[in-house]
């Protein structure tokens, strides 16, 4: 099984559905710093925020087994991106 590079390009908040719904003083997730990498194959890499592994496990771990074709320009720009596979 490989492992798949994790890179955090960027950490957001949307402020008006955060001031709506979120508790006084929610904000982006204190776990995730833009630029930190993570190497996983199927377990959440430690310190990796719970609600971002959700969103994003199933993909790591088909690509980790060996997937590479359903997302090729799809939604990753190869040509701007050459290093994805």
């Amino acid at each position: 099984m490989k492992k798949c590079k994790i890179t955090i390009l960027k950490t957001t908040l949307q402020e008006e559905l955060a001031e709506e719904y979120g508790i006084k003083g929610f904000g982006v997730c204190p776990l995730m710093k833009e630029g930190q990498v993570f190497y996983s194959d199927y377990a959440k890499p430690e310190g990796f925020c719970d609600e971002a592994w959700k969103a994003i496990y199933q993909y790591v771990f088909a690509l980790a087994n060996g997937s590479n074709g359903w997302y090729d320009e799809t939604w990753i720009d190869t040509k701007k991106h050459p290093g994805q596979p």
